[in-house]
């Protein structure tokens, strides 16, 4: 079969593809299965075309990498093709990046198995939620312009991230830490949360945060999300205002690389099971540290260094990759 005999829509696939083990061969679909995987593609949107699979099969077939389908779905409403490949390469990320228009990809040497026990460990801050906790913490209190501007540095990776914490609540001293409930009210959820949790715990996954953000925000989360564990930063307070002080050790990116490995190891989980979910410079390590590294809506740095990076869909994204065939 031609790749000119499918239909423009990838989901109309499904039928077509099902129960058969095909190769695609200079734009020919044939029965067969390739005797070695050593890496997987999959493509994602909320509607997959078939130019996306043309365009990345062109990319594939001028790196001499042969292709299997492994099988088309439709997740948490986006549209999941998932392919297996003759060989893998970290070039291959950044020349499928220059084709990726309108859709999401992944392409990685292995993927974790649903069918087996697995933890999401993720960011809070413009990940989990889409607003950065602390910057509406200082916008209320009167000084968002001067802590917004640390924060983007931190992200950006400008600024060891303790120093820049240390200096952003600094500029808290003082303000009343009644606005944390105020925050607490109108912190919007990413969208896909709330999908990507509960089809995680429907797969029996563990689920957590490890933030550099404050403790009572995580553990909202956590209390309303029913997660399995919240790790973050804790603001003192003196008199029922912010003294400019965080108590403790901070969550910097190497205690969220420790975090992972400590849970994984607490929940009985193989390193190949876990995943992070960030989208910050400080969220480097925990990528690079977990089975599948996934950057969400990430600053330039963390696009570059990701092993995958999501910019057109959600969080709901990270559940079609999961459960890719």
């Amino acid at each position: 079969m031609l790749m000119n005999d499918l239909p423009e829509q990838v989901a109309d696939w499904a039928d077509i593809l099902s129960g058969k083990s095909c190769l695609w061969q200079s734009g020919q679909l044939s029965c067969g299965h390739l005797s070695a995987i050593k890496g997987h593609l999959v493509l994602l949107a909320e509607h997959l075309n078939k130019s996306a699979v043309q365009q990345s099969l062109q990319v594939l077939d001028a790196a001499g990498i042969a292709v299997e389908v492994a099988g088309v779905k439709r997740v948490a409403d986006r549209d999941v093709l998932s392919l297996r490949l003759s060989d893998w390469s970290l070039e291959l990320k950044q020349q499928l990046q220059q084709v990726a228009n309108g859709w999401d990809f992944a392409c990685v040497p292995a993927l974790p198995d649903a069918n087996k026990p697995g933890l999401v460990l993720m960011d809070m801050d413009s990940t989990a939620i889409q607003i950065e906790c602390i910057d509406e913490i200082a916008r209320l209190a009167g000084v968002g312009e001067e802590v917004a501007a640390v924060t983007r540095a931190a992200m950006e990776g400008a600024l060891p991230f303790s120093e820049s914490l240390r200096r952003r609540v600094k500029a808290l001293a003082g303000a009343d830490a009644a606005i944390i409930d105020q925050v607490i009210a109108n912190m919007p959820l990413m969208p896909g949360l709330i999908t990507l949790v509960e089809g995680l715990k429907a797969m029996g996954w563990k689920v957590a945060l490890a933030s550099g953000g404050f403790t009572p925000f995580t553990g909202h989360l956590r209390h309303i999300l029913a997660l399995d564990a919240d790790f973050a930063n804790t603001l003192e307070i003196k008199d029922g205002r912010f003294s400019g002080e965080v108590l403790g050790n901070i969550v910097d990116a190497e205690a969220k690389a420790r975090i992972l490995l400590e849970l994984a190891e607490h929940f009985n989980i193989e390193p190949s099971q876990t995943v992070a979910i960030g989208d910050g410079a400080n969220d480097l390590l925990m990528l690079a540290q977990a089975g599948l590294g996934i950057a969400l809506h990430a600053k330039p740095l963390v696009q570059e260094q990701a092993p995958v990076c999501f910019n057109q869909l959600s969080l709901e994204g990270v559940l079609g990759l999961l459960q890719a065939p």
